[in-house]
């Protein structure tokens, strides 16, 4: 299984950042995994920002980052193997690496598990 973020590399503030990722070796809607979103900003952890099952069922569990739960939008285009993500009212906090990730269960950041997209950069413009 392979991904690739796509998406662009600059975001004004205030705007909506959108990405895609693009799912090849193996269809997004089958088995049972997790079609995650992960974002790491300089200098600090990795966050779990959300996920859309092979089912299509949509999950945003950083409770203790409400903020951004309310901004993020996960969906899929099954005939396109592809998920998305939308961020919201962004800010040059939202500035991260961006990971699309192909994970056994929901939460997980570690790098080891799971297939990982290469990432893309976004920067914020303020």
């Amino acid at each position: 299984v392979q991904l690739r973020e796509s998406g662009p590399g600059l975001v004004k503030s205030s705007e909506t950042l959108s990405l895609t990722c693009t799912v090849s070796g193996g269809a997004i809607s089958a088995g049972s995994y997790f079609w995650t979103w992960i974002r790491q900003p300089p200098g600090q952890e990795l966050e779990w920002m959300g996920a859309i099952g092979s089912s299509g069922a949509t999950y945003y569990m950083p409770y203790h980052l409400p903020a951004l739960k309310s901004r993020t939008s996960i969906d899929r285009d099954t005939s396109k193997n592809q998920f998305t993500l939308q961020l919201r009212s962004v800010t040059p906090e939202d500035t991260a690496v961006y990971y699309c990730v192909r994970g056994s269960s929901l939460g997980s950041t570690t790098k080891t598990s799971g297939f990982w997209g290469r990432g893309i950069q976004v920067t914020v413009s303020s």
